[in-house]
């Protein structure tokens, strides 16, 4: 009697031992289930996350006119007109804030602004010659003639740009033609072939002149 008794309670022993272990596996089960959904859920949240900030940058993009690296060479206006009365007409003035690292200065032509197209080579280039039409690589720096503010730069991007002369502001594509690479070239660009009277708010107004030092790095033929 003694020894069944004695194995009736190691069995049962074992039973609860065995209960135990399957309800430690279970709970243990629901831990990772629990910790796989939310790991589920993180990555979602961060998807949709990366999403909508995809989509807020493509407006964005859009509403600048396209690529952000080539703001003010890119062509058309998309803004609106302003009531500010614009820029046209008043005298360029010199540049008013500092040069981004690395930026040559721009030597822009003060008083009255320009009616035609400036080109003037501030340094010759020595390598192959850009052609009408060309896809071009340059560093840049713009300058707005009224009010002498830097509206954008390569140099502050740390970064070149590369385009088409075809899909550019006629200032750009008549302007660069000729230059080689290597070399610097100022361009005065008067509203008519640049921006024209809708500008490209906030950072080039109505009627403004730009003014531009442009160096060519690379060209490639259409």
């Amino acid at each position: 009697m003694r020894r069944a008794g004695f194995g009736y309670l190691a069995a049962m022993a074992g039973t609860k031992r065995d209960r135990q272990k399957a309800l430690r596996e279970e709970r243990r089960a629901r831990e990772l289930a629990l910790a796989r959904s939310r790991a589920r859920r993180r990555r979602a949240i961060r998807l949709a996350i990366g999403a909508v900030a995809a989509l807020a940058l493509v407006a964005y993009l859009s509403s600048r006119g396209g690529d952000d690296s080539t703001d003010v060479a890119t062509e058309g206006q998309t803004s609106p007109p302003t009531a500010s009365g614009g820029a046209a007409g008043r005298p360029c003035v010199p540049v008013s804030e500092p040069l981004p690292p690395g930026a040559p200065a721009v030597p822009v032509k003060l008083g009255p602004p320009p009616t035609q197209l400036v080109k003037e080579d501030l340094k010759p280039g020595t390598g192959a010659t850009v052609a009408p039409g060309s896809t071009v690589t340059v560093n840049y720096i713009g300058v707005a003639c009224s009010t002498g503010k830097i509206f954008d730069s390569s140099y502050k991007r740390d970064q070149p740009a590369t385009f088409s002369l075809t899909g550019v502001i006629k200032g750009w594509t008549e302007g660069i033609p000729g230059m080689q690479v290597g070399g610097q070239r100022l361009l005065g660009i008067p509203p008519d072939l640049g921006y024209g009277e809708r500008g490209s708010p906030p950072d080039i107004g109505p009627g403004e002149t730009l003014w531009f030092v442009v160096e060519v790095l690379d060209t490639k033929p259409a």
